[in-house]
């Protein structure tokens, strides 16, 4: 990865969702409002300050670059693009999220 940019893991969780009532959304069911994704960090480049490998991003899933790496479908994109890290590095002193 160059610059700043990142490389994701998509979640498969992403698609169907399930109410609370227990009927299923699927995942092209349109929303009223834009749903952000968490995905796992697999890449990071150089110049990235807050995120490492192994942390999970929150970032907007219609401003996203897809790219497939050995059979596998990533995203890239830049790291300010993110809006929060959840980081196990941080250990039971922080609540992991960076804003």
């Amino acid at each position: 990865m160059l610059h700043d940019r990142l490389l994701v893991e998509l979640d498969n969780e992403a698609g169907e969702r399930r109410s609370s009532g227990g009927i299923v959304i699927p995942a092209t069911a349109a929303m009223g409002a834009r749903r952000l994704s968490w995905s796992k960090v697999v890449a990071v480049g150089p110049n990235a300050r807050a995120v490492e490998v192994g942390d999970r991003v929150l970032f907007d899933a219609d401003e996203k670059a897809e790219v497939e790496v050995h059979g596998e479908v990533y995203v890239v994109m830049r790291e300010r693009d993110v809006h929060a890290v959840a980081a196990d590095r941080l250990g039971t002193a922080s609540t992991g999220l960076y804003l």
